[in-house]
């Protein structure tokens, strides 16, 4: 690979410049040097401490398997393959990639229940996809043994690429187009100024200066992120496979097959396999910080014994493994993230510090796509994706912690192939984050999730139940101790510890002005008053929902999700409008938040408080401070959960007083505790949003039926503005619908359970997916909500949605369904607005 001399004829003795600089030449680091510069930015160097893919990338299995768990991401590896296969006839180069078709087969019928899910999604998503017998599974793969098998499931499409070959085609294209390419540079610094990258320093070559700096270099990515307060939340595992010998019967077409119930995969190598797994408790390798240098074209010690079961698995389903010879063992290091999605994006805290890495062993796969999302993204402000799942500001800065990291990667690899449960919870490394409360909850039978850190109560076992989380595809255990929750809820009144809710003051002269400009809605209300709103991109898609709450004229408190702490501050500081005096201050572990909500919350907070609780006195939207108790604290009057209810904003310090306050008073109003599968399921049947599933920078308030919450009817800008004018007089072309799965049985009620992604059909034809689903206890249902589109392309309207005939397909079972624009829960908000 060639070098240019002084890039872009800049005059001898002049200091390099370029306008991006690319840390890492790996697949990564190349694929987005190259969708750069096939959209135009040529003036890119990227910086390779060692050769072309010798950091991780080398070493990876080249697995390309399309279908992800979402739209946008099997979107991303279908534009992989569509790019690889193309590559060739671009630069010369083959990227080794062939299309030899996919095979996933299941031990069990939980598995086979999966894979049933899998191919309604691919459905959904336009992607070929067949379920197989056990014979017929064999008739794709002759030498497996098939006799322990309950199915299988075959994507025509997948297939397998040589790492090393794309990496120096991507490279080619690259180059060829007037990118840079330098090996042998070893980044040793980063070069920053008010609060933006301004290059990199370098063994060797200096100090470079740039505008944009990408950090593309894999398990390298977290130290180098620290060198400028970035946290870049990765640790890398041992990974391993084995190359075995020649084997009769394996030829170049035989397709890629998974056995995740063994932990295991097969690739065709040279007539011989590539036999690799994830397996249930990994090995992480040491801290980031302390990778050794130079580590090029390196593996790590052989490990048989943890290898052994992986082996013995694979010796299971391909029999003549126990014959082959062993041509060679792979044991390479690859980085993984706490939650197995990797990163995207700019950073937080530091403008124009983008990041690609933490690719989880799937970086062959999502190469092409990440690399041109992540280009257009720089480019244009829109990355064409969704990319909610993968964006880097959904980490923390307490996510960086090396040991943390260490004990999480561990459970994190051996996820990959895990029954992915619904609602499945991590369970290493917790717990991190509790709320002042948390020792009283955890009294009282809380069974805990994790969200952004936060121990958080999803659901109350009943006394004398052990307080643990079943999880099944049917109904688990805990469905009745949330349904009886929701009973309460919607009888007398329940308390939600809350606290986890992400909160913001935003405080100066300014701070109406700011909001103004950031808020679909009209926040300029008197003090004491509460705003929903959403905050949008300037395509118009949702960046964040929240309630803003005017305290002062000028100060207001915002108060989001849970998850969005850190993309909601790096949003509302970079597009604050320029000149505007308007400070945001992170008041998140300030206030415990806790919600009493149902239809006697008015009498239990009247009999603690002097304040006046009526619906004259306390109207809904309305915030004030009033005496609890010995407390004071301000009370909220709003709702997630369709019912009569505040939420109120503690003190810290003063927590767990209100909260035995509250519990205390509470026995006379028929007072329960409950969780977040309590609010999920009671949100639903009142077809309220949330951010990340109903709302994300893919769809805008015209499809997420959310107009009420924009200004329009008023001449004041906001981000979006223009957009959602555009899609308001288009029409829309997908539409959020609630979604109930109708009863039916012979004299017993007879329901499936629905926990998200479900297909949904209109006449027969796919037509969408669930985006939520849970169990609703008041519609004696599942219920749920999710974006219905017309097949054929066309505007959906009033008119398009009751004229279909609609059905749910739930593991592979078609269920009658109706679908509605009206919640299925109170649609007129009576008991919401109770007097």
């Amino acid at each position: 690979m060639t070098e240019r001399g002084v890039p872009g004829g800049r005059p001898p003795g002049s200091a390099e410049r370029y306008r991006v600089i690319i840390i890492g030449g790996g697949v990564i680091g190349t694929s987005v040097a190259y969708h750069l510069a096939e959209l135009g930015c040529t003036d890119v160097l990227l910086a390779e401490q060692g050769q072309l893919s010798c950091g991780t990338t080398w070493h990876a299995a080249g697995l390309v398997g399309q279908l992800r768990a979402s739209e946008s991401g099997t979107r991303l590896v279908q534009y992989s393959t569509e790019l690889y296969t193309r590559l060739e006839a671009e630069t010369g180069l083959s990227a080794g990639f062939r299309r030899c078709g996919g095979l996933i087969v299941a031990r069990t019928a939980d598995r086979l229940t999966q894979l049933r899910r899998t191919a309604a999604a691919a459905d959904a998503f336009g992607l070929q996809a067949e379920l197989l017998s056990p014979a017929q599974a064999a008739g794709r793969y002759p030498l497996m043994d098939t006799a322990d098998l309950a199915g299988a499931l075959w994507l025509p499409d997948d297939g397998k690429a040589n790492p090393t070959d794309l990496t120096y085609a991507l490279a080619r294209g690259a180059r060829d187009r007037g990118v840079t390419i330098r090996q042998r540079t070893r980044v040793t610094g980063l070069l920053t100024a008010d609060g933006a990258v301004t290059g990199v320093r370098t063994a060797g070559h200096g100090d470079i200066e740039a505008e944009i700096v990408i950090n593309c270099a894999g398990q390298w990515a977290k130290q180098i992120g620290a060198w400028a307060g970035v946290t870049v939340p990765l640790h890398s595992c041992e990974h391993f496979y084995v190359v075995t010998e020649q084997i009769d019967g394996i030829h170049r077409d035989l397709p890629v097959l998974r056995d995740p119930d063994g932990y295991t995969y097969f690739k065709e190598e040279v007539g011989g396999l590539v036999v690799g797994g994830f397996e249930p408790d990994a090995k992480p390798w040491v801290a980031p910080e302390d990778i050794p240098h130079p580590f090029e074209f390196q593996l790590l010690a052989e490990d048989w014994e943890h290898f052994a079961p992986l082996m013995e698995q694979a010796e299971l389903r391909i029999p003549a493994l126990r014959e082959a010879g062993i041509k060679k063992f792979y044991n390479g290091p690859e980085s993984f993230t706490p939650d197995n999605q990797f990163l995207l994006g700019e950073a937080p805290g530091l403008r124009n510090f983008w990041v690609a890495a933490g690719f989880n062993s799937v970086g062959i796969a999502s190469a092409g796509g990440a690399g041109r999302a992540l280009a257009r993204w720089i480019l244009a402000g829109d990355p064409g994706l969704d990319l909610t799942a993968v964006d880097i500001r959904r980490f923390a800065p307490f996510h960086g912690n090396t040991r943390w990291l260490r004990d999480r990667v561990g459970e994190v690899l051996g996820l990959h192939y895990a029954v992915p449960w619904p609602n499945r919870e991590p369970v290493s490394a917790r717990p991190l984050r509790v709320s002042p409360v948390h020792y009283l909850v955890a009294a009282a039978g809380a069974v805990f999730g994790s969200r952004m850190g936060w121990e958080r109560p999803n659901v109350f076992a009943p006394p004398g139940t052990e307080p643990v989380l079943e999880y099944s595809w049917d109904a688990p255990s805990w469905v009745p101790w949330s349904a009886a929750e929701q009973r309460a809820a919607r009888r007398d009144v329940a308390v939600f510890d809350q606290t986890s809710f992400s909160k913001y003051l935003l405080t100066g002269p300014g701070s109406e002005q700011a909001l103004q400009w950031l808020c679909t809605a009209d926040v300029a209300v008197p003090p004491g008053r509460v705003v929903y709103t959403g905050m949008l991109g300037g395509h118009g898609g949702y960046e964040s929902d929240l309630t803003v709450t005017r305290l002062s004229p000028s100060e207001f408190l915002l108060v989001s999700s849970s998850a969005a702490t850190e993309k909601d501050k790096d949003h509302i500081a970079k597009r604050l409008p320029p000149g505007t005096q308007a400070s945001l201050v992170d008041v998140t572990s300030a206030y415990a938040v806790f919600g009493v909500m149902g239809p006697r919350s008015r009498e239990l907070l009247a009999a603690l408080s002097r304040a006046d609780f009526s619906d004259a006195g306390f109207p809904f939207g309305t915030s004030r401070e009033v005496d609890l108790g010995y407390f004071t604290v301000r009370a909220t009057r709003i709702t997630y959960v369709g019912e009569l209810g505040w939420e109120l904003y503690v003190p810290a310090e003063c927590a767990a007083g209100v909260f035995a306050a509250l519990t205390a008073a509470g026995d006379g109003f028929g007072l329960v505790n409950a969780g977040y599968y309590t609010i999920e399921s009671m949100r639903l049947e009142k077809g309220y949003r949330a951010y990340g599933r109903e709302l994300t920078p893919e769809y805008n308030p015209v499809e997420a039926g959310l107009l009420f919450a924009c200004k329009l009817g008023t001449d004041i800008p906001f981000l979006g503005r223009e957009a959602v004018e555009k899609a308001r007089v288009d029409g829309p072309r997908r539409r959020l619908v609630s979604v109930l799965v109708e009863t039916a049985g012979d004299g017993e009620r007879r329901s499936p359970m629905l926990w998200g992604g479900e297909l949904l059909l209109r006449d027969g034809v796919p037509a969408g997916q669930l985006t939520s689903a849970a169990w609703g206890e008041a519609v004696g249902g599942p219920v749920g909500l999710g974006y219905l589109r017309d097949p054929d392309g066309g505007v959906v309207s009033r008119d398009f949605i009751a004229a279909g005939r609609y059905q749910v397909n739930v593991g592979g079972d078609l269920h009658p369904a109706t679908v509605t624009l009206r919640p299925p829960y109170d649609p007129d908000s009576t008991r919401v607005r109770a007097r």
